[in-house]
This record gives C-alpha cells, sequence and structure tokens, in this order.
C-alpha cells in the first residue's frame, strides 16, 4: 500500500513539473526551459493554472468552506459520501475530497516552487521582469499557504521545489512560522507589483488586499487595518451600486482577484449547487436556517438564491452549460469589512466602523445601523460578512478564527473538529516524524 502511496505522489510531484519538462503548447520543454521572455511568462501562467483545479477554486475548496459551516446542506437526495462528511463535521482521514484539497495545493506550490528557483537567473529578464514574475509567483505562494493552513492549521511550509522522492518527507511547520512567510511573500508582491485593472493576474492591490485579509486571521488587526485602507484609498477598485451585478460578469469594477476559468477550463461550482430539475447534481444546498435570517428588504438574497420549485440553490456562479465563470478570490467589500472588524475588535473608531458597515449595508437596501457598543459591532459584522460573502468560501474559517464555530454548529462539538483531518495518503507516505495527525482523528 505505501508503495502505491508513494508512486501516485511521484506522479503528482511529475504533474507539478509539467511546465519544466513536457513540450504541450502551454508549456516549455526541459532542454528548453526559461530561456527567453515568454519562456519565464508561460512559466508564470502554469503557476496560475494550478487554481483551476476541481479541487481547489474549480469547486471542493470553496465550497466546503460553506458546507462545513451553516450556510450550505448536503441534501438528503445527494449522492457525494465525503459532502455528507463535511457536512456532519464528522470527516475521515481517507476522505477523496479532502485529500483531493492538500495535493492540489501542494501540487500548486510546486509548480510555482519549480518557476521561482528558474526566474533569478534568467539573463534574458532584467531586474524590473524579474522582480514582476516572482512578485506574481510570490502572491500565489502566499494565498495557497494561507488556504492550506486554513483547513489543516499547521501544514509544511514548501519555498523550494520537491523533486523526486527524496524530498516528499517534510514536518508541519507552525502557523506563526507559514505567517511569516505568507507575510514576507505577499510584501514582496505588493513592492513590486503594479496597480492593474486586469484580475486575473497578481497586482500591488491583490498584494494588499490578502495581506489585509491574513492580518485580520493573525489578530494582528493593526496592520489589517493599514492594508484594507489601502486598498479601500487605492481606487483601482469601486463597490458596484448593485449587489448582483459583481457576478453578472467576469473582471467587474469591485473585484480584486479572480481566477479565470474558461469552456477549456472550466469550473464545475454550477453543477453542484444546481438542483437536478435544473440538471446539476444538488450536491449543496442552502440551509433553510440561513435563508431565514436574510432580511426580507435585503437585495443580497435573490442575487444569492433562486428556486426550483421549492427547492432552493446557489446562483452567484451560474454557467452550468460551460463553467466558464471567474470565481472572486478577493473583493473590495471584504476590505470594508476588514477594516470595520479590526477597529471593533481594538475597540476604536466607532464613527469609521458604523461608516464601513452601513456602506454595504446600504447597497443591500437595508437601514444603517447605529450601534456603539463594541460586541454588538462585532455581531453585527459577523452577520454582514455571512450575507455579504455567502458562497464564496468564507464562513467556516470565519468561525473557526473567532471561535465561534462550537457555539453555532451542533455537529461540532470539540474543538478537535474545527481543523480537517491530515489527509491519511499524507501520513502513510511522509516518513518525517514531525508529520503528525490533528488531535481527534
Amino acid at each position: 500500500m505505501k508503495k502505491i502511496f508513494i508512486y501516485i505522489l511521484l506522479a503528482i510531484s511529475i504533474a507539478s513539473c509539467d511546465v519544466l519538462d513536457v513540450d504541450p503548447t502551454n508549456s516549455i520543454p526541459a532542454s528548453e526551459a526559461f530561456k527567453t521572455k515568454s519562456d519565464a511568462e508561460r512559466g508564470v501562467l502554469g503557476a496560475y493554472n494550478s487554481l483551476q483545479s476541481l479541487s481547489y477554486y474549480g469547486r471542493a475548496y470553496g465550497i466546503f468552506s460553506d458546507l462545513a459551516s451553516d450556510n450550505l446542506v448536503h441534501p438528503p437526495n445527494a449522492t457525494a459520501i465525503e459532502y455528507t462528511e463535511v457536512d456532519n463535521n464528522a470527516i475521515l482521514p481517507e476522505n477523496a475530497s479532502v485529500d483531493g484539497i492538500w495535493s492540489a495545493l501542494y501540487d500548486g506550490l510546486n509548480v510555482a516552487n519549480n518557476v521561482i528557483a528558474k526566474i533569478p537567473g534568467m539573463s534574458a529578464l532584467n531586474e524590473d521582469d524579474k522582480n514582476k514574475a516572482l512578485g506574481e509567483l510570490y502572491f500565489l505562494r502566499a494565498l495557497t499557504h494561507f488556504n492550506l493552513m486554513n483547513y489543516f492549521g499547521g501544514i509544511p511550509l514548501k519555498t523550494t521545489p520537491t523533486i523526486g522522492l527524496s524530498q516528499i518527507n517534510a514536518g508541519r511547520d507552525s502557523p506563526d512560522v507559514v505567517f511569516d512567510q505568507i507575510i514576507k511573500d505577499l510584501i514582496f508582491a505588493s513592492e513590486n507589483l503594479q496597480s492593474s485593472s486586469q484580475k486575473i493576474r497578481a497586482s500591488k492591490d491583490a498584494a494588499n488586499a490578502l495581506l489585509a485579509r491574513v492580518y485580520l486571521y493573525k489578530k494582528d488587526y493593526n496592520n489589517a487595518i493599514i492594508y484594507a485602507t489601502k486598498v479601500i484609498d487605492g481606487k483601482s477598485s469601486t463597490l458596484l451600486p448593485n449587489y448582483i451585478d459583481i457576478f453578472a460578469t467576469d473582471g467587474s469594477a469591485e473585484t480584486i482577484f479572480e481566477v479565470d476559468f474558461t469552456p477549456l477550463d472550466r469550473n464545475r461550482i454550477a453543477e453542484y449547487n444546481f438542483p437536478l430539475t435544473k440538471n446539476g447534481r444538488g450536491e449543496v444546498a442552502p440551509s433553510a436556517a440561513f435563508i431565514s435570517t436574510y432580511d426580507a428588504n435585503d437585495k443580497r438574497l435573490n442575487a444569492t438564491i433562486a428556486y426550483s420549485g421549492t427547492t432552493p440553490y446557489v446562483i452567484k456562479y451560474d454557467d452550468l452549460s460551460t463553467g466558464g465563470d471567474n470565481v472572486i478570490v478577493l473583493r473590495l467589500a471584504e476590505m470594508y469589512l476588514i477594516r470595520a472588524e479590526s477597529n471593533a475588535r481594538l475597540s476604536t473608531n466607532v464613527n469609521q466602523i458604523q461608516s464601513d458597515i452601513n456602506i454595504i449595508r446600504n447597497r443591500a437596501g437595508l437601514n444603517a445601523i447605529s450601534i456603539s457598543d463594541y460586541p454588538q459591532l462585532i455581531t453585527a459584522i459577523e452577520q454582514e460578512r455571512r450575507w455579504e460573502l455567502a458562497f464564496e468560501g468564507h464562513r467556516w474559517f470565519d468561525l473557526v478564527r473567532t471561535g465561534r464555530a462550537l457555539d453555532l454548529l451542533p455537529t461540532v462539538k470539540n474543538i478537535n473538529q474545527t481543523l480537517f483531518p491530515i489527509p491519511q495518503s499524507e501520513l502513510i507516505t511522509n516518513n518525517n516524524p514531525g508529520m503528525t495527525q490533528n488531535p481527534g482523528y
């Protein structure tokens, strides 16, 4: 059994180096690898392609954050057992979908690290070209390390390519160590990338926005405020007047970073969200309890959830036929809510908190709030994040980082359940004594 998993892992490692070792039209043969500026560009694009995996932004990663929380349920007529485990917060280490997330994200890290290792030695690039390429790659590496840590806790930090079986054994690094590398990568990206209207490539604003989110999760609220404000004041993105327009087309004025999907590189989000009566699989559906929390006047409800008869389903990503709609990773509304929450947790600047909340509420057609009590403001922000960012992959992470999962989720009875299990395949193939299972599994 162990040999089987090793061969699988080796195959993944080889796939991670496709941009170096094979010769399809979108990659580079090993004998010619990274000689020209266009070679470097193709290498960087290969790192972006990793985000499209069905186990990553193509489906599972974002859906599971809502399914593990109280936003989505796994309907009785659905068939994916792995999704049942996530919905019940009773995940086995053998869960194939969770294994897929782990593998896809480490695959993406290996692609990025392979390209990062080549860029500095390229004579065809000047220093500005090198730093721009590295800025994009460091952004992608930071994003993926951050996303891994949000599900699994401490993880092996990977900043060099994994090539061959001798390098597959790695222990878990502490969250603090991983956070430090994430922040280092993003600061480099922020300093070496420009603001841009192109949403499917990393930019200064994307790096600053992700830094704001990272600092919020790290509970470094002063820095979260600084970086959220940089994005808000930068004016590269603007809040759209109508909430529904955020998802109507790719690359709206409100988004900061999106994962590019096309009919050739499709996502399967709508397929899993849409019910059988709409030719989807119906593996997930909005919970009735969540739907009942919306104010009747909240314009976000009808932009988020539709009905087939009496069956609700999510419509933010609705391209069922081709799966070509881009997936939003960062957008401006989140920055207002990050700044509001950070100020509230620092018990400071009530007027700014109210203003940041109300700019989001007013667009949704809701009355402004005038709460001045900080604990009540924190609760209000938690609710606004749930409505504003519904089904965009935030809710589980919000409940875990704030310690609220045990309070609000009936199926979470132990703090150990707030981390997903390390996949059994990783424990079998990774012989490093520092690779241990999360408590409770």
